[in-house]
């Protein structure tokens, strides 16, 4: 069965099969699934997690991969126009709003290396959109370059891949693990460094590291220290917990004296979820228009969602925020709960800005529990920033998992996010961004807010 969007959108849907199986397919199925389930590594690749399987990859239409494809290109440059604003603010040839909403609640020493010399021209080697499917196409609802489940979908690529042998797998069996050790120089020793904080991803971590043969790469703690000339580290920490990683100044000090090779680079102004309400920013849209390019900053503003940073400041009196006709913040407050098809996130550099903390949809909330939502955004204003977003509701699709207590293959209706990883390999302007694979994150249909639950699907996704 194919699912189908508005007409001119069907090249960007993914495709389904019928949910309703033969008892035979359905025996298939469940001996499918639960080989997939058997070649789990013996540690996990989540610390404590699980998630429902799938006796089959997660189809997408030919014409939405090289979509996807594309996409890379046009992130990589979104995130070297945005450091160049940002540095572009500093200098005084920008808004000086612009380093204000970014710099907010952040140590000068942070500020001071993302402006430093050594990374003046370093940017994330990884890029992972969250990307929603809905009735009138796709939406990036955030953009990630410190993310989870790099050794996820590079093990899901594999053993599907494997069970499969018909190379339909997006990146098919190697290309999650080609990426990541492409984007550090031949033979380099690597260091994955993982915080505390990012403990539930260790796994899936060390595993990735088992895996990559062509290279020496480990997988270390947060108080790891040994680190020598000429190694490369990878990041696996946000910027707000550095001084819960005693091996975090080690590492700052090497990447700045150029004894070592550090990604992504300590730059928290490329962590933030503001970087979207800058894009929509009228103010902006000549910078975007020369430093991004036309047709990136038309593929940017067509399927990022309207974000507005939430700033109190005091607007003259025939003044009105664009698109809510609201003349103050408070006046959200005001909204019913039909008109509050809207998103509450904190920004960035805050333990509440990953995963699916911090997030607040507006009509899934009562008028008082909203109330207290948005005062707390503006209170925290310069210090904690939050993000206002219009919400795109994913639409509703079949799906398969299979139920291992009674060996069936059990149908639901899912809600996806699709997570496409790109990899940058080479520097500066040689720098490309290659799709490796896609991680399809299935939700029963019932939840608004998707992220990797105990009841949601997770699959690799593959070419229809």
């Amino acid at each position: 069965m194919l699912w189908q969007g508005p007409d001119p959108l069907r090249e960007l849907q993914p495709v389904h099969k019928d949910p309703f199986l033969s008892a035979e397919q359905s025996s298939s199925a469940s001996d499918r699934a639960e080989a997939v389930h058997s070649a789990l590594p013996s540690q996990g690749l989540f610390q404590g997690l699980s998630w429902r399987t799938s006796p089959t990859p997660f189809p997408l239409e030919a014409k939405l991969v090289r979509t996807l494809e594309k996409l890379g290109r046009t992130l990589l440059q979104f995130y070297r126009a945005l450091d160049h604003l940002y540095r572009q603010s500093h200098q005084g040839r920008a808004p000086a709003w612009v380093a204000q909403w970014l710099d907010a609640g952040k140590p000068r020493s942070l500020i001071d290396q993302a402006l430093s010399k050594p990374f003046r021209h370093s940017l994330p080697k990884v890029i992972r959109p969250d990307i929603l499917l809905t009735e009138d196409g796709f939406i990036m609802s955030e953009l990630d370059s410190v993310p989870g489940g790099i050794g996820l979908t590079a093990w899901l690529n594999q053993t599907y891949a494997q069970l499969d042998q018909d190379n339909s797998i997006i990146g098919g069996e190697k290309a999650m693990l080609e990426g990541f050790s492409g984007m550090f120089a031949p033979k380099q020793k690597v260091r994955i460094v993982v915080s505390e904080e990012s403990a539930t991803y260790r796994p899936e971590m060390r595993w990735l590291c088992e895996q990559i043969d062509d290279r020496d790469i480990t997988c270390e703690n947060e108080r790891f220290d040994d680190f020598k000339p000429g190694e490369a580290v990878y990041r696996f920490f946000e910027l707000f917990d550095l001084a819960n990683v005693p091996s975090a100044s080690p590492i700052l000090r090497g990447a700045m004296d150029g004894s070592l090779t550090l990604t992504p680079p300590p730059k928290s102004h490329l962590e933030e979820k503001s970087a979207f309400a800058l894009l929509h920013n009228h103010n902006l849209a000549t910078f975007w228009h020369q430093h991004l390019g036309g047709a990136f900053f038309k593929t940017m503003k067509a399927h990022v969602p309207y974000t507005w940073m939430i700033d109190p400041s005091p607007m003259p009196p025939q003044g009105a925020i664009p698109r809510l006709n609201c003349t103050d913040w408070h006046q959200l407050k005001n909204l019913s709960q039909k008109e509050r098809q809207l998103i509450i996130k904190v920004s960035g550099f805050s333990e509440k800005a990953w995963g699916a903390r911090g997030v607040h949809l507006g009509s899934d909330l009562s008028g008082e529990a909203w109330s207290e939502v948005v005062d707390r955004a503006i209170r925290g204003f310069g210090q904690e920033n939050h993000i206002l977003q219009e919400y795109h509701k994913p639409c509703s699709m079949p799906a398969q998992y299979v139920d291992f207590e009674t060996g069936k293959t059990v149908s639901m209706n899912g809600r996806v996010r699709l997570c496409p990883y790109y990899f940058v390999h080479g520097e500066g302007d040689q720098a490309r961004a290659s799709l490796k694979g896609i991680l399809a994150t299935i939700c029963p249909d019932d939840k608004k807010i998707i992220h990797g639950m105990s009841d949601a699907i997770l699959a690799p996704c593959s070419v229809a």
